[in-house]
Parts: C-alpha cells; structure tokens; sequence
C-alpha cells in the first residue's frame, strides 16, 4: 500500500503520545474556533433578544423574537430595501465587471504574445502597492467633474477592475496548456473564441474565487460609498447603518438585526461556491 504523503519512516498513528498530542490539537483549534464564533453568536442572540441592554452580554437570550427585523421594515426613516438593493446592485455590478474585465486581461497576459507584455503586468502588479488613500481624491474630484456623485455609476465605475483579479486570472491561465489553444485555432476558432470556449470554462474555480473575493469586498465596502454617496436614497447598507447608529445607539437588539442582514448574503455566497473557492485557490496561486 502507498504510503501517505504526510507519513514517514518510524511514524505510527497509535500510542499514548500520539493520541494526547492530537486531542491537544484538537481541543486548540475548537477553543480558537469558539473564540473566533463568539461574536457572530452574540449578534445573532442580541437580534433575537427584546429589548437588550448595551450591558448586558447574553449568549442566549431569555425570549426569542423577531420585533427587531420587524422594526427595521416598519420604520418610515429606516429605507430598508432600497439600501439593500443599492448593495445588490453596487456588489453585483463590481463583481461582473471584475469577472469581465480581469478575465480578458489575465488571459491576455498569459497566452497572448505581443511586445511588453511582461512590463505591462509588472506595472498592474505594481499599482498593489499604492495605498488606495493617494488615488481617492483624484478620483473623487474625476467623478464630480463628471457629475457622478449619488450614481450608481460613480460608485461602480473606479471599481471595475483591480490588479488582484488580474494576477490571478491570469496565474491561473498560464497553468492551462497552451496546445488547447492552438488545437482551437486550427479547427478553425479565432482568437475569442478560444478564450471563451476553451479556456474560460476551464477557469471556473479561479474565477469562483476571484467573485467571492470582489463580491465580500464590495458589499463590506465602507469607505468609497460613503465618500460618493452623501444622500440617504444612495446609502449601501453598511454606511446606512453608520449614518443610523447615533439615532438607535441605544437600541442594540435592532443594530445587531441591521448587522446580520447585512453580513447573511455573503456568508449564503460563500457557502454555496465555497468548493470552487478551494480549488481556485489551490489551482492559482503558486502557478505561473
């Protein structure tokens, strides 16, 4: 029988050492598991809790209800479902745009041939290490003069691309053979259809992981939305739940409510494409 690629001579998965040392390991990662789930847990406890006080920290509530989310579509200043579909709309549209653009870049960078190509991805690879800081008020004062504050478009369209995407796309192409394309090329295909029907269908892991990625990092974003979009209608739904904080500061169970509604579509996207995740990662990342 092969031997395990984790096994080596002498190594015996028996004896007292053996099992002690995994039970530690074991009992270490659930303790920092439990640890790391603690706080989601109290969100979701305060959510259902009535009427929870800020000093009070309750792993299990003592009545559970939903009058929370009840609260936050009842309530005429809280816009609910128009900050949610602003998010669906701004992370939605970031991650197609992503997935579009980075592909066709990555694969260009990595089966096409053509003078400084090499260059040109060391300059995308580059533009990483720019702090997002130095490019945010020229980009700012780009979009007013287009008069694109409070659109969808100004708080879609610096976001299109990013270098991440690029690099991994394009790592994960170059790991594909390149006798695919040119067997396509000869059964007639052009350059387009090559990428499109060979190798872009070979890259759903990679691309599986560069949507969770843009998609967690667009509905989480904070700074960008808040800086482009200063009217109540325009909110994403983490700068809305900055903007309401002082208003229901004291009312935890309904902040906690607001949070998880907020943090449950990206955990749901996650969960579903969470195998593609893996493979991409374990395909793309040290190819190329």
């Amino acid at each position: 029988m092969a031997r395990s690629s984790y096994e080596y001579p002498g190594y015996e998965r028996s004896g007292v050492g053996y099992w002690s040392k995994t039970a530690l390991l074991y009992a270490v990662v659930t303790a920092g598991a439990l640890w790391m789930t603690l706080p989601f847990w109290w969100t979701i406890t305060t959510s259902l809790s009535a009427n929870p006080q800020a000093s009070e920290v309750t792993f299990i509530p003592a009545a559970v209800t939903l009058q929370n989310f009840v609260q936050l579509w009842e309530r005429p200043d809280i816009l609910l479902v128009r900050w949610f579909i602003n998010t669906v709309i701004f992370a939605g549209a970031v991650t197609l745009f992503n997935l579009t653009f980075d592909s066709l870049a990555g694969y260009a960078l990595a089966k096409l041939d053509f003078w400084g190509r090499d260059k040109l991805f060391l300059g995308f690879i580059s533009t990483m290490m720019i702090p997002g800081m130095v490019t945010l008020i020229p980009v700012y004062l780009i979009l007013v003069e287009l008069n694109w504050t409070n659109t969808y478009q100004g708080l879609i369209a610096p976001l299109i691309a990013g270098p991440f995407g690029i690099f991994l796309l394009r790592q994960h192409f170059k790991s594909l053979p390149t006798s695919l394309g040119e067997a396509a090329r000869i059964d007639g295909c052009n350059e387009f259809q090559t990428f499109y029907k060979i190798y872009l269908p070979l890259a759903k892991p990679a691309l599986a992981t560069l949507a969770i990625f843009t998609f967690m990092g667009a509905w989480n974003n904070f700074q960008w939305p808040l800086i482009i979009a200063n009217e109540n209608e325009m909110y994403t739904l983490p700068v809305a739940l900055f903007a309401v904080r002082n208003q229901y500061f004291a009312e935890w169970g309904l902040m906690m409510a607001a949070a998880l509604i907020i943090v449950a579509p990206v955990l749901v996207a996650f969960l579903a494409a969470q195998n593609y995740f893996i493979r991409g990662m374990s395909l793309s990342g040290m190819k190329g």
